[in-house]
């Protein structure tokens, strides 16, 4: 394995890691631990389920073996953790591209669980040397190796917690696949609807009504004294012309209009004029 070097920058996930890791009390023990990870001390680092099992070389000429873990996930809180990553086409995308979505942690607090650990007892971890600290510094560089893991690949804190990558992917490209054919489904059932066929409405038929109308629901009603004439202003007969010249056209129209509102009305009555 190549010797270990202190990354200056890591994803953020990789980072919030070992800020827990420091957190729990531990930072004066890490720091043996660090110049481990950053010398190469860690020879191997094996995934068994969801326990890391790694060799650590120490000052023995045997080199020492760690097991660490976290708890898993039962199969029910990993069904809906998926569920509802593929409820968010965000979290599916950055998912399926190898990335971690930045607030990600959201989906497995909205489940009632954390994918990182709260406390240094959610870390359960052993190491076969003989010191009775723990962390010991074996221990330590195995934390610190990790966090470059799930810098190089964010499915490593899920496998810790039960799922591997591909599990985790596969599950996903089938429920967003079954919610697009879903989609499909529905967008297909609307379209495929028998269509009405629409007659074009003639011009002269536009005022016409075949069916029976109710009488009481039928109002019959005078037009208000103001005409189309009172909307449009004075007409001016040509260019030349002004509002005194076209006087007696208006007050002409003017009789029309107030003659046809009233035959209107008296034929909607059925009567005649006297």
């Amino acid at each position: 394995m190549t010797n270990y070097d202190i990354q200056q920058s890591r994803e953020w996930w990789a980072q919030r890691w070992l800020d827990l890791l420091e957190s729990f009390g531990w930072r004066r023990r890490l720091e043996r631990a660090r110049i481990y990870a950053r010398e190469g001390k860690v020879l191997s680092l094996e995934f068994r389920g969801h326990k890391v099992v790694s060799r650590v070389q120490g000052t023995a000429p045997e080199p020492y073996k760690v097991v660490l873990s976290l708890d898993a996930f039962s199969d029910e809180q990993w069904d809906y953790v998926i569920e509802t990553m593929s409820q968010r086409a965000i979290f599916s995308a950055r998912l399926l591209a190898g990335e971690m979505p930045q607030n990600i942690e959201e989906v497995f607090t909205a489940n009632g669980i954390s994918l990182f650990p709260l406390t240094k007892f959610d870390i359960h971890s052993k190491c076969s040397c003989p010191d009775p600290a723990n962390p010991c510094k074996h221990i330590g560089a195995v934390y610190y190796l990790l966090g470059d893991r799930f810098s190089e690949d964010p499915f490593v804190i899920f496998q810790l917690r039960g799922r591997t990558k591909e599990q985790i992917l596969d599950t996903l490209r089938q429920l967003r696949r079954g919610a697009d054919e879903t989609s499909e489904t529905e967008i297909t059932a609307e379209t495929s609807q028998p269509t009405r066929t629409v007659t074009p409405l003639k011009i002269e038929q536009f005022w016409q009504y075949n069916e029976p109308l109710e009488s009481s629901l039928v109002i019959i009603a005078p037009a208000s004294n103001d005409t189309i004439l009172d909307v449009l202003g004075p007409i001016l007969l040509s260019s030349g012309s002004n509002s005194a010249s076209s006087q007696p056209v208006m007050q002409y129209l003017d009789t029309v209009y107030k003659t046809v509102s009233q035959q209107a009305i008296l034929s909607a009555m059925n009567l005649e004029e006297d």
